[in-house]
């Protein structure tokens, strides 16, 4: 296969979330359409069927009736020509261009296309866009965005809602989160996801903390209750809070009063937005960023005498990063020349001093030259011997 030939399920790859992410969203106007047809639906034919069982009902009574399921389906035709121009037809436009812009890789052969080199050139603003949200850089996101016009290919209502979220937690505000539960709460109970029993529980917490217990008392019979199935050891534990005020709180007690889960709800709600709008947790620049350093990672790379100052990895802030990716495999070794860059090998034979360290013979007739038939150990000074007593190192 020709090393410049374009693996485009390979570039897919990298595409889930940015076609999901859209998807996932009009799902929810459906739903939510749908919601509203059976529900107003529903109501017409009871009255339907009511009208149905009195055939000797008054005239002015059965017209009333008629012009009230009128009203209804007239109201639902509203409700659902506004949701799908609001929120269904920009959905739907998102969905489109970014189809376009995936399918317009497709038919390119080659990773030096000039095609391919404007469609990365997209996808690296794209991942530049991501990361800025991600950590909180929504001005320069927006502003990254409306200069490359990619605004319908990033997610940024997105994450500024989870942004929104996020501030409202931080706050010690569980509202915002408990309403995005509230929307999301058959995918959040399909996922078997707890968020939403962790905030009404931060919320009792918070009462206990104030010392209303009867308040809390309420809010438990209220909201805690019905978690009592999965939750029972949680809601005993928080039942016995009241006789423990903050001051005098210990153990276990003083684990539940910890400002800190307040961050831990915060972690909790940013997994499972990213998980229900099927978002990597890292940004996708970090991951593209992943697969190219665990190419060139090796062992040698964070050894202080033994980094190379061309390979990526071998800098802090790349090395860093590379942390968490594994070791590259290679079924051959490559041996490159600490003073030239060069690869070794038949052309350019391995050269060693006494000491066993090893150079390119190009870089070593070059110092020679210089050096009136001399070389020296760049990493020993005091390493001085003769080219012509330098060595061959035969690679196996």
């Amino acid at each position: 296969m020709s090393l410049s030939k374009l693996n485009s399920d390979g570039v897919m790859l990298f595409e889930q979330p940015f076609a999901r992410v859209p998807y996932e969203n009009y799902r929810k106007v459906f739903r939510t359409s749908q919601k509203n047809i059976e529900k107003e639906m529903g109501a017409v034919q009871t009255a339907a069927n009511e009208l149905a069982k009195r055939p000797d009902a008054d005239a002015d009574a059965t017209l009333k009736a008629i012009d009230g399921m009128i009203a209804r389906v007239d109201g639902l035709k509203r409700k659902l020509s506004d949701m799908q121009e609001t929120s269904g037809s920009p959905t739907l436009g998102v969905m489109r261009e970014r189809f376009q812009h995936l399918a317009a890789v497709e038919n390119v052969e080659s990773l030096t296309a000039p095609e391919f080199t404007r469609w990365a050139d997209v996808r690296l603003d794209r991942w530049l866009v991501d990361w800025c949200l991600r950590n909180g850089k929504e001005k320069t996101a927006r502003m990254i965005a409306t200069q490359k016009g990619i605004e319908k290919l990033v997610d940024i209502d997105l994450f500024s809602d989870i942004r929104r979220i996020e501030d409202g937690l931080t706050r010690k505000s569980c509202t915002e989160a408990l309403t995005w539960c509230s929307e999301n709460k058959q995918a959040l109970r399909k996922l078997k996801n707890t968020l939403e029993f962790d905030l009404r529980l931060q919320e009792y917490i918070e009462l206990a903390r104030v010392g209303k217990a009867q308040e809390a008392m309420a809010y438990s019979k209220k909201h805690l209750l019905s978690w009592q199935e999965t939750h029972h050891d949680q809601i005993i534990q928080v039942a016995t809070l009241l006789a423990v005020p903050p001051a005098r709180a210990f153990g276990p007690y003083k684990r539940l009063y910890d400002l800190g889960r307040w961050n831990t709800l915060i972690q909790s709600f940013r997994l499972a937005i990213y998980h229900l709008s099927t978002l990597p947790t890292e940004p996708l620049l970090h991951l593209a960023m992943y697969a190219g350093l665990a190419s060139l990672k090796l062992p040698a790379c964070y050894g202080h005498e033994t980094r190379n100052v061309d390979c990526p990895v071998c800098q802090p802030d790349l090395g860093t990063l590379a942390r968490e990716a594994p070791f590259s495999h290679h079924v051959n070794s490559t041996i490159v020349c600490r003073i030239s860059g060069k690869i070794m090998g038949a052309d350019n034979m391995p050269l060693a001093f006494r000491n066993g360290q090893v150079y390119s013979r190009e870089a070593l007739e070059e110092m020679a030259a210089r050096n009136d038939g001399y070389v020296v150990d760049p990493r020993d000074p005091g390493e001085r011997q003769k080219f012509s007593e330098l060595r061959k190192v035969f690679i196996s």
